[in-house]
This record gives C-alpha cells, sequence and structure tokens, in this order.
C-alpha cells in the first residue's frame, strides 16, 4: 500500500467519523481504525499512522464550526469522498476494497444507532468503489447481524455446536465446543469470506483472540480454534460452501500402504491418509526422504508391498481399468516437444487422448484451456528449448500441467512444480493448483522450500523423513506448532506472526534434522526423526 493510498483512507476514516450527529468518532471507532492500521503494519508503524488519523479528526472537528449551513458541509464531505475514492480505485484489488468497505460498515456502527449521513456516505464509498448493490447490502445485513435473527442464503455459513440445521440455502457447519457461533459471509465474485464471532467464549482466530464486535477475513492457513474442541480450518470452512454441488465427490483413501525395494530396504513406512474433492495436499520432506516413492504408490506406478489406494473405493493397482483417466501426473521433468509451438503440444498431446473427436472439437478444448491457464497469447509461440528460451519458465510449467489437464483427471499428481521458477511464477503456478482444487479435484503436490504465502495454500501437510517415514499429517499451521511443542519452545502455540502472519516451515525442517548432543555438548549421530521420537518418549 503507497502513502497516497494510506493517507487517503485515513481521511476517509476521518470524514466519515466527522459526520454531523455520528458518535462513532469515540473509543470503539477509532479501535477499528487501529485494528486495521495494525493488520497492515507493525505496531509501531501503526501507531505513528494513528496519530495521522487523530489530526485529520480533529482538523475536520476545527473546519466544521466555520460554516453554519449543514448541508452545504455534507456536501462538501461528498466531494472529498468522491475524490478520495477515484485516489484508491487507482491501486486497490477489488478484495481490498471489500475489506475496507467492511471496515467503514464496522466504524459507523461502532457508536449504536447509525445515521442516515452515515449510512449515505458509506453507500458513496461502495458506488465510488463499483461495487454491486447487491453485495454492498449483504455485506450492510451482514456488519449489522446483530439486530436480525440468522438469514437463510446461500453466500453465509453458520457454524455451531448443533450437528444438524435445516436450511433451505444456508450452509451449516458443527463445530464440538464451540460457545455460541461463527457467522461466515461469501463475497463470490472477489473469493473473499468474512468472519464474525457472536458469543462469550474465548476463542482464537490465528493465534489472536477474536471480538464479538468485529469482524475477519479470513485467507489461507487460517484457523478458528475454540477453547474446549477441534479447530475449525479454513478449508472446512471452504468445504461447507462447496457441498452440494453437481459435481460428484471425490474419496481418495490410502490404507496402511508401506513400500519395500527388491533389495529389502524400507522406502514408505505404513501411512493412511483419506482425502476428499476440492483438497491441495502439500507433501514434504528432506532429500532421500521417500516424496517420489510415495508419489509413484500413490498415483498407480508402483504396487504397495501392504495396503491399498482406493478412489471411491475402487483399487488403483488391482483394477486400473476402471480409473483409465481419473488420475494424472505432472513430472519435474519437461515433456514438452520443442519444434512444436504451445497450442501444437496441446492439440496433438489431446489429440492421442480423443483421438475420436474432430479437429474443431479438440482445439475447442485446447482454446478454452488454454485461456483458463493463461497460455492463449503465447499459443503460436515455439516453445524451444531452456536454452534457447521462446516462452518463460513459469508458461512452460503451465503448458506441462496443460498436458495433463486436458484429460480432465479428477486426482492430480504434481513433482516440483515451483522448482527453478521464480517467487512470482511460483505463487501463480501454486495459484493454478489451488484454483483446480477448489474445482473439485483433489490435488497433491511434492514441494521443497515453499514461501510462506505458498505454504499456507496448502489444505493438509504430509511430511515424511529419511526412508518415507511419515512423521506428521494435517493442517500446514499446525504443524509448526506441534514440532515446537514437541521440543518445548516457549512460543509454542504460535504458529504464524501475529504481527505479519507469516508462517516460516523452515522451522520444521531445523527441528527435524537438529543433532541431539551428549554430557559434553558435542552432537551425535542421532538426529532428525530420533530426536522426535524422544522426546515424545519423555
Amino acid at each position: 500500500m503507497s502513502e497516497k493510498i494510506l493517507k487517503a483512507l485515513l481521511q476517509l476514516f476521518a470524514i466519515i467519523a466527522r459526520v454531523e450527529g455520528t458518535s462513532s468518532a469515540g473509543v470503539s471507532g477509532r479501535s477499528i481504525v487501529e485494528r486495521f492500521l495494525r493488520q497492515q503494519f507493525s505496531p509501531e508503524v501503526a501507531a505513528g499512522h494513528l496519530a495521522r488519523f487523530d489530526a485529520y479528526l480533529q482538523a475536520y472537528r476545527a473546519s466544521g464550526g466555520e460554516s453554519r449551513n449543514g448541508r452545504k458541509r455534507t456536501s462538501l464531505n461528498s466531494v472529498k469522498v468522491l475524490k478520495i475514492c477515484a485516489q484508491v480505485n487507482e491501486e486497490l484489488e477489488r478484495r481490498q476494497k471489500f475489506a475496507v468497505l467492511v471496515h467503514l460498515l464496522e466504524f459507523i456502527h461502532a457508536g449504536g444507532e447509525v445515521g442516515e449521513q452515515e449510512q449515505e456516505f458509506v453507500s458513496t464509498v461502495a458506488d465510488a468503489f463499483t461495487i454491486e448493490q447487491e453485495e454492498y447490502l449483504r455485506c450492510r445485513s451482514f456488519v449489522d447481524g446483530l439486530s436480525v435473527g440468522r438469514e437463510d442464503a446461500a453466500h453465509l455459513l453458520y457454524i455451531d455446536g448443533a450437528h444438524t440445521e435445516a436450511y433451505e440455502h444456508a450452509h451449516h457447519l458443527h463445530a464440538h465446543g464451540l460457545e455460541g457461533e461463527l457467522r461466515v459471509l461469501n463475497l463470490p465474485s472477489v473469493g473473499l469470506y468474512l468472519v464474525r464471532y457472536l458469543g462469550e467464549g474465548r476463542v482464537l482466530l490465528n493465534g489472536q483472540y477474536m471480538s464479538t464486535e468485529h469482524h475477519y477475513v479470513l485467507g489461507n492457513g487460517s484457523s478458528v480454534r475454540p477453547p474446549n474442541g477441534r479447530p475449525i480450518y479454513y478449508s472446512d470452512i471452504l468445504g461447507s460452501f462447496m457441498a452440494g454441488g453437481d459435481k460428484p465427490s471425490i474419496v481418495f483413501k490410502a490404507e496402511s500402504i508401506s513400500y519395500t525395494f527388491p533389495n529389502g530396504r524400507t522406502g514408505l513406512h505404513e501411512l493412511q491418509l483419506a482425502e476428499t474433492s476440492g483438497k491441495l495436499i502439500g507433501i514434504m520432506g528432506g532429500s532421500g526422504s521417500g516424496k517420489s516413492t510415495l508419489l509413484s504408490v500413490l498415483n498407480g506406478s508402483l504396487k504397495p508391498t501392504k495396503g491399498k489406494v482406493t478412489i471411491n473405493g475402487i483399487d488403483v493397482h488391482a483394477e486400473r481399468d476402471r480409473i483409465r483417466g481419473v488420475i494424472g501426473h505432472v513430472s519435474q521433468d519437461d515433456l514438452l516437444i520443442e519444434e512444436l509451438t504451445v497450442g501444437q503440444n496441446l492439440f496433438y498431446n489431446a489429440k492421442l487422448c480423443f483421438g475420436d473427436q474432430t479437429d474443431d472439437k479438440i482445439n475447442e478444448r485446447v482454446d478454452r484451456l488454454l485461456q483458463t491457464l493463461g497460455l492463449y497469447e503465447t499459443r503460436d509461440l515455439k516453445v524451444g528449448n531452456p536454452l534457447e528460451k521462446t516462452i518463460s519458465g513459469g508458461q512452460r510449467k503451465r503448458l506441462n500441467i496443460a498436458l495433463e489437464l486436458i484429460r480432465e483427471p479428477s486426482v492430480l499428481f504434481v513433482d516440483e512444480p515451483t522448482s527453478g521458477l521464480s517467487s512470482r511464477d511460483s505463487e501463480n503456478i501454486m495459484d493454478l493448483l489451488k484454483e483446480l482444487a477448489l474445482k473439485g479435484r483433489v490435488v497433491f503436490v511434492v514441494i521443497h522450500q515453499p514461501s510462506s504465502d505458498i505454504y499456507k495454500l496448502f489444505d493438509r501437510l504430509l511430511l515424511v523423513d529419511q526412508e518415507g517415514f511419515p512423521v506428521y499429517y494435517g493442517d500446514p499451521v499446525d504443524a509448526v506448532v506441534y514440532f515446537k511443542r514437541v521440543t518445548g519452545q516457549v512460543n509454542s502455540d504460535e504458529g504464524q506472526c501475529a504481527a505479519c502472519g507469516n508462517v516460516n516451515p523452515e522451522q520444521i525442517f531445523d527441528i527435524l534434522e537438529a543433532r541431539m548432543v551428549d554430557e559434553y555438548g558435542n552432537e551425535t549421530d542421532q538426529g532428525g526423526l530420533e530426536t522426535v521420537q524422544s522426546l515424545l518418549d519423555t
């Protein structure tokens, strides 16, 4: 966020606080501005910007006495609001505009009864932000939700301790141990989820206590924790909104699988997992930990020594003909033909898969997929080779993924999709895979050294140590908490930074690869899984 936009937003808050008859300029309203700033900056920087807000507010208060005509003052403020919104429109994304709108709605509701002018100013902001009237009314109704009962609408999710709720349109999620309720608003046009807690319990969102007066934006990696009960993860909330679609659900299971190489060496220790449609699962581990072996067993290339892998109850190894085309695999190696263009690579691959279809239908399918993956503009460019590049590394990765997606598999395995890419290209590839998962697929990704943003995209994390020994399977952010707790660190309850929300997955490998020391302080040969196991035993 630029300095210009921040200044504009602070002025916007101050103008609305200055509206005649409003009481939202009090302590509760100021706390909303403070929370907004703390979400964007460190506490020290936020305090400085909060002082600027106070200065703007005092300036507007002082200027209010110069005009005896209230209509003229309101008109001047409206002009200022429109001017500020015009500046904001030049920089903020639509998701950020919705977040600003919700903060403004909170701001005017903080003092109790909302005045007509306050409501009019916020409505003006929504119009200036080109927010549809229907979505604006949804946001306003959600913020003012304490005064109304539960609305039965498809864009709402209610989370409480009840096991079932009879709603025709609204969604419901059972949360064991939750006192009160959580309400979630889905804004599908921008993929934004807002949550509000109504109750008296001490509920944590990403390690911070939730206030009943505030609304929070949910993001990748978010988790809500009741004081006594199971955490509610971001993937659970997404799954609740996705439930009930027309597409059949996929249930992927690995039941007590293990693998031993012909020479007797263990390649994979006993593992169990179960995942459903809409999930992005990350597989991580050190070099030589058996990630590739695990992937080969799960995708049907290697038959497990023990156990079985099933998709909706069908054994992927014993009944391969029944699931033909269901599983897709994107290897780390480049499978492109250098002499062909982007479009030709995909066309001839589709021709092999759909030989019974006409060229026109195949071209239609190819063009549609190229549009989806952002490759349409490069369809006539020759692929080239890594030494004589014609398309970028990120485009090559997307095209490799497209070679599998053309068959529309329901379960997709991707090996090291971010290897050799820039941080921006890596995020674009992972955003694509997340989007594919949200459309109803199960996507497994082997990844090495992900950034915080990429790490939080995963719905589940499977962590394997040497010889394919599974050491963790669950929520990614909770993995950091788990290993910090096992090793007795003082801040073990913090999975992500409270100030910026970043997660450092390297902490996990630092713990796994740490060596135990003897009584003289010298490192021993004992380490990795042995270190964790010894700490668990004590």
